[in-house]
């Protein structure tokens, strides 16, 4: 069977978490730098003795966290080099007394492998299952092994949940959503590919890869059909809490988009005006004068606000503005496109993704394009402003902007209020389409059919 490292997305995935810890890693070494210039520029000083300490720790703490992430991703090579994918079905389960844990349900039968998550919240969060969710393991549950997203494009490292009340605890709240009853995931397909070599016999030779999609041959129920990404839409919103309406803002097709607070929130602005106001402070404070560990820490403070003004402002001029633009200019093309769509979310980073079928038709219409959007809500509940039924009819706008592939900027609107996107309208047939699909409501097979097809 071929490695899970084998999957171009795995192993793209797994160099960004290598860089990222050898990053921070570096950067909390680097801090160790200016305690040992501080050091060297005012000896004996009181408040160089505050501020050497203080860099030191901090550099200590940042150099070992990317230490660990490191370890991690040394570990995750390691699993991944040796071992394959598999799909579970998956609970996420939070408890208390104990940290983050998913369970998993064994694809061959109806064992349950509590693990606990080994993250920080904000990498988690996004890829937690929801209550039909899928996770990919590759690894050992008894001793530790990578989750990710169906796709393998995020990891996570988890391991085995250590003590037994807690696994019983923990088992048990799984059980409870249904877990046992779930039908099982399709498995990442081998699929054999044909290579000839030269040979006098001209031998062929069968090269394994990772395939996310089934041969049509064996399997033309899975398509990806309106009725079933809407029974997966229907079932994603269970659990998700009750929507509320969005504060009343301007219409951008009336008024210039720096009146529209999502835009300017999706332009970037808020963080140029908070860089401003530290900057402000640290204006301010300078004009008391203040003399020894005042004098530094307020010349920390500007050198901390100035940088962030300067790159608050440049991403705001040169990606902010004119991505807003674009939007503001879609919005208002006057001639709109009604489509069904059903809204899902990417279990690789939880942004939520319209997918858009023919505005008349039947359950088995397959989609025309998919259409990524920016979280409307608040970090803490992301889902504030969407569309409370996550099935109906959508106004979509643009087709006047492309990009260099060709593909449309497009804004939906729902109910005369405006979704902005997070990419460009891709068509479902493409190949990036169809791997997007694949994640957003991964194909399962009936329990009492579960892996005698992949053997």
């Amino acid at each position: 069977m071929a490695r899970a490292l084998d999957l171009p997305e795995t192993a793209k995935a797994l160099d960004r978490y290598d860089r990222r810890a050898s990053t921070v890693m570096t950067g909390g070494c680097a801090l160790f730098a200016p305690a040992a210039g501080v050091a060297l520029v005012a000896p004996g000083e009181s408040w160089a003795g505050d501020l050497i300490g203080a860099l030191v720790a901090l550099g200590v703490l940042v150099a070992g966290a990317g230490a660990g992430s490191w370890v991690l991703a040394r570990r995750m090579r390691r699993a991944l080099g040796s071992g394959a994918w598999s799909a579970h079905a998956a609970a996420a389960v939070r408890d208390l007394r104990s940290t983050e844990a998913v369970v998993l349900r064994s694809p061959a039968g109806d064992a349950l492998w509590p693990l606990e998550v080994v993250a920080m919240r904000q990498r988690y969060e996004p890829l937690r299952p929801g209550p039909d969710g899928v996770m990919w393991w590759c690894g050992d549950p008894s001793r530790g092994g990578v989750l990710a997203p169906p796709g393998g494009g995020a990891l996570i490292w988890a391991r085995p949940v250590k003590h037994r009340r807690a696994r019983q605890r923990i088992v048990e709240r799984a059980t409870g959503t249904g877990l046992l009853q779930r039908a099982t995931p399709v498995q990442p397909q081998v699929r054999g590919e044909v290579a000839w070599v030269p040979h006098s016999a001209l031998t062929a030779v069968q090269a394994s890869r990772v395939s996310l999609v089934k041969p049509p041959e064996s399997d033309t129920s899975g398509a990806a059909t309106y009725a079933r990404l809407a029974a997966h839409a229907g079932r994603q919103a269970v659990a998700r809490p009750g929507t509320r309406a969005r504060r009343p803002e301007a219409d951008a097709a009336e008024v210039a988009w720096w009146r529209v607070r999502s835009l300017r929130r999706t332009a970037g602005a808020g963080r140029v005006l908070v860089a401003l106001v530290l900057c402000a402070v640290a204006a301010g404070a300078a004009a008391i004068r203040p003399e020894g560990s005042g004098l530094m820490r307020l010349f920390l403070v500007a050198i901390v606000g100035l940088a962030a003004l300067a790159y608050s402002a440049h991403h705001l001029l040169t990606r902010g503005i004119p991505a807003v633009r674009l939007m503001a200019r879609a919005v208002r093309s006057p001639v709109p496109v009604q489509r069904r769509y059903v809204l899902l979310h990417d279990p690789q980073d939880g942004v939520p993704v319209l997918v858009a079928f023919p505005a008349t038709g039947g359950p088995h219409d397959l989609p025309e394009g998919l259409l990524p959007l920016s979280p409307p809500g608040t970090a803490k509940r992301p889902w504030l402003g969407l569309p409370s039924d996550p099935t109906g009819t959508v106004e979509l706008r643009g087709w006047l902007d492309f990009t260099a592939d060709g593909l449309p900027f497009v804004v939906p609107r729902f109910e005369g209020r405006a979704l902005w996107p997070a990419g460009p309208y891709q068509p479902a047939g493409g190949a990036e389409g169809a791997a997007l699909l694949a994640r957003l409501a991964p194909r399962t097979d009936a329990r009492q059919d579960s892996g005698r097809d992949f053997l």
